[in-house]
């Protein structure tokens, strides 16, 4: 994953955090703020990676979904 999606997603988790659930908080949080790989998160939370692999796509689509919606870090940034 590029470094500017890694940013954007970190962001998004530091405004939308609280929506998702709590494993899928837990395991974004390892992988963009711990910089944990998926088979080390798997291993952390006793799943395996394509859970993992999952939990994390879930998580990115949802975050983009309320972004979509509420548009809080667009604003944050003065975008229109």
């Amino acid at each position: 994953m590029s470094l500017e999606k890694n940013l954007y997603l970190a962001s998004l988790l530091d405004l939308y955090a609280p929506l998702l659930s709590t494993t899928q908080r837990q395991v974004m949080e390892d992988y963009l703020l711990k910089d944990l790989t998926i088979t080390e998160i798997g291993q952390n939370h006793n799943v395996s990676r394509q859970a993992v692999k999952d939990a994390i796509s879930k998580a990115e689509a949802k975050l983009q979904k309320y972004e979509d919606k509420l548009g809080f870090l667009k604003r944050l940034n003065g975008e229109k």
